[in-house]
This record gives C-alpha cells, sequence and structure tokens, in this order.
C-alpha cells in the first residue's frame, strides 16, 4: 500500500511541475538538495457528478485518509473539506468544489458541457486526479467563465491535477519563520501572492501561509492557444494549539486570498 502511496504522490508532483517549473527551483533554493516535506496538496472540481468533491476524496480514503475539517468560501462560492493521513510524513489533501447552481445560466451550462464530456469509468482510478482535462472548451467559453470564476476558468483549462503543492515550513531546515522563507525566495527572484498580504494568517491562528504567484504556460483551446497561469507553490507554518501538538486545519479567510495565486488578472498587473 505504502508504494502505491508514494508511487501516486510522486506521479502527482511530475505532472504538477511540468506546468509549475519554477516549483522545482523553489525546491532547490529552499532545499539545497535535501527532501522537503509537503505540507498539503490542493485539488479543485465542480459539484457535479461524477466529479464531486466525496467522489474524489474516496481514492485518498482508500489510502488511508479520514476527513478532518469543513470549510466554506462565500465569496468564492466554493466549499470545501480536509484530510489527514496517519503517517504525518504525507502530505494533508485539500478538495474544493465550485457551487455551479449558485452561478450565472451561462456559467452553469459551460460547465455542465465540460463535465458532460468526462467518461464516469475515469473516475475511478486514483490515477484520475493527474489526468487533467477530459473535455474540448474555446477560448471564448473561457473567458467567459473567467468574468465570473477564475476557479471555473482554471477548472476548464486544467482539468484534474494538483492546483498546489506547500511545503512544510516547520519540517524546513535553516528557516525559522515564514518571514525568512519569503525573503530568501524573493532575492532568488520569485513573485509572491500579496493579496491580502505577504503572509496570511497569523500565530494566533495558528498558521500562516504564503505562497508564490502562478507560473504561466501555454493551453491549447479548442480555437487557438493561450499562455495562462496554471498552478503556484505554497509555504505554511504551524503553531502548536497544545504542547507538542501542532495546529493541523486550515484558516478560511488565508485559503480565500491563498486562491488568488493563479488569479488571470492579478497575476497580469502584478509585474
Amino acid at each position: 500500500m505504502s508504494q502505491q502511496v508514494e508511487q501516486f504522490f510522486e506521479n502527482l508532483w511530475n505532472d504538477y511541475i511540468k506546468l509549475t517549473p519554477s516549483a522545482a527551483k523553489v525546491h532547490q533554493v529552499l532545499g539545497q538538495g535535501r527532501d522537503i516535506i509537503n505540507d498539503h496538496v490542493a485539488f479543485r472540481t465542480f459539484n457535479l457528478a461524477p466529479v464531486r468533491l466525496e467522489t474524489l476524496a474516496a481514492h485518498f480514503e482508500a489510502m488511508g485518509y479520514k476527513a478532518c475539517g469543513d470549510y466554506k468560501f462565500e465569496a468564492k462560492r466554493l466549499v470545501a473539506k480536509h484530510y489527514e493521513h496517519a503517517d504525518p510524513t504525507l502530505p494533508k489533501i485539500f478538495i474544493s468544489e465550485l457551487l455551479v447552481e449558485e452561478f450565472s445560466p451561462e456559467l452553469q451550462d459551460i460547465v455542465k458541457q465540460l463535465v458532460a464530456q468526462i467518461d464516469p469509468a475515469s473516475v475511478t482510478t486514483p490515477e484520475f486526479m493527474y489526468s487533467g482535462t477530459h473535455w474540448q472548451i474555446s477560448s471564448n467559453d473561457y473567458e467567459r467563465l473567467l468574468e465570473e470564476s477564475e476557479y471555473a476558468a482554471w477548472m476548464a483549462a486544467f482539468g484534474f491535477r494538483a492546483n498546489h503543492f506547500t511545503v512544510n515550513v516547520n519540517h524546513l531546515p535553516d528557516y525559522e519563520s515564514l518571514e525568512q522563507v519569503n525573503q530568501t525566495l524573493k532575492n532568488a527572484g520569485f513573485r509572491l501572492n500579496t493579496s491580502g498580504g505577504e503572509i496570511k494568517g497569523s500565530p494566533e491562528v495558528y498558521l500562516e501561509q504564503s505562497s508564490t504567484l502562478a507560473d504561466h504556460t501555454a493551453v491549447r483551446f479548442s480555437d487557438m492557444e493561450k499562455v495562462i497561469p496554471s498552478c503556484f507553490y505554497e509555504f505554511a507554518k504551524r503553531y502548536e494549539i497544545a504542547p507538542d501538538k501542532l495546529y493541523t486545519g486550515f484558516v478560511a479567510a488565508s485559503a480565500d486570498k491563498i486562491f488568488e495565486s493563479t488569479d488571470a488578472r492579478s497575476a497580469s498587473t502584478a509585474d
């Protein structure tokens, strides 16, 4: 089982760095050749069968993960859950889903057309979690989604794969604080997400998070190719909620701003 799980995360990481080459550079800068432990991996989906959050989560539950927390993002019209494994070296899993019915009929139609193209049988294997898109979409439809929901547009362009991995700063040798991590990254030329401040959260909520801005990559739409924001890398430092017990949950207000690391509008104006 553990070898299977290890292989799954290796395949997931390899798919992720194809779209996020900067993540491999982050590893070199922060890890200096040593292993880096990932705090969590995040996935996005729609609340439509056959790709509802619970269906995707079943892959992780089969690997020994258990549901631990529920979150709601009112402004972005999302809900999310996080899952933890008994093995603390395995990353937590954060899965969010778009509440499609809360958007315009136009967005709902586009998303339903995308999901209708998925073969339900493909969703039943763990490989689905790094299988990318299962549909064709025009650049026009992508732009229409983007007007209403950056999240929906990202899903339409990239499909099912890790939206981001997250460095566990507590296990990072040579670093005491998230500020030091951020400074090292900026010195190395990385651009950070400043929405809600460079560091989201605080020791008072037992979690601090920061992230790079998403890399840009060429995506082939049905009518043309466009260069758009892909995935990003996050950094998390956790604080003790009791002696020798770190907080393992997430803070919705911080996660809300982390979602904006892939925002096509803020990313293009942040140069």
